[in-house]
């Protein structure tokens, strides 16, 4: 098999994320703080409530489909809750979002050897992101800060393109920007369900780099599995050899 690109999931595989998802109430906190400043006489409980109330009611109808609603839709549908019906291009509705973002960026720091194992791929390959998380500017941002984005031929964030993995139509679209098919691409993540299901299911090979404990490995098995991003260009050798 020859492989012609590498396509990676962002969050636990090449970016870490504090354990435990520490930063969820402190995201919510600083959004609660910001919209307090703009007037909005709303206690904390009062938006963790309805914050709470809109993401749930919105994912009831996405998981179905395997969407992804910008998070702007999800404060957007919690200011309605709260009895003010906002404009979902509205400026507080923007800046409310980006406070989650800066906070959840403050608790994601990217893998040590992520850099340089890119950098030892980066000319070989075609590379890119396929990741799954509502707010695209924060992985834009990410990758940018850690000057990694000329790396990439491609990165698709399921909240740009409302779809999320494991859905075959993420992993497909990618595919389609590179002009690469599905069998000469191999995708790289930390989720049975999400990454290795979803690339398997779009016809790409896939490898699990290991984070946790997973409980879904008797329906999904990778093509081969690394504990750490500095043993991938092996793997990939491995697949090249095996296929």
């Amino acid at each position: 098999m020859q492989i012609k690109a590498v396509l990676f999931d962002m969050f636990d595989t090449l970016a870490l994320i504090d354990s435990n998802y520490e930063f969820y109430n402190h995201a919510v906190e600083r959004m609660h703080k910001y919209v307090v400043t703009q007037g909005f006489r709303v206690t904390f409980e009062m938006f963790r409530g309805a914050y709470i109330k809109a993401r749930e009611e919105l994912y009831v109808a996405a998981d179905k489909n395997l969407e992804e609603p910008h998070f702007n839709q999800r404060i957007q549908k919690a200011f309605q809750l709260l009895g003010y019906d906002m404009d979902i291009k509205n400026p507080i509705i923007n800046r409310t979002t980006d406070e989650f973002c800066q906070e959840f960026l403050n608790h994601v720091k990217m893998d040590e050897n992520a850099k340089a194992v890119l950098e030892s791929l980066y000319g070989k390959y075609k590379l890119g992101v396929i990741s799954n998380f509502a707010i695209p500017e924060g992985v834009y941002s990410l990758l940018k800060t850690n000057n990694l984005m000329e790396l990439f031929n491609v990165v698709i964030v399921s909240g740009e393109v409302n779809k999320r993995k494991p859905s075959p139509e993420i992993f497909l679209r990618a595919l389609k920007k590179i002009r690469v098919n599905a069998e000469e691409a191999v995708f790289v993540g930390d989720t049975a369900d999400a990454d290795i299901a979803g690339a398997h299911a779009s016809g790409m090979r896939a490898v699990y780099i290991k984070r946790r404990i997973e409980k879904e490995w008797k329906k999904v098995t990778p093509d081969v599995t690394i504990e750490k991003l500095t043993e991938l260009p092996t793997a990939l050798k491995t697949i090249s050899h095996k296929y």
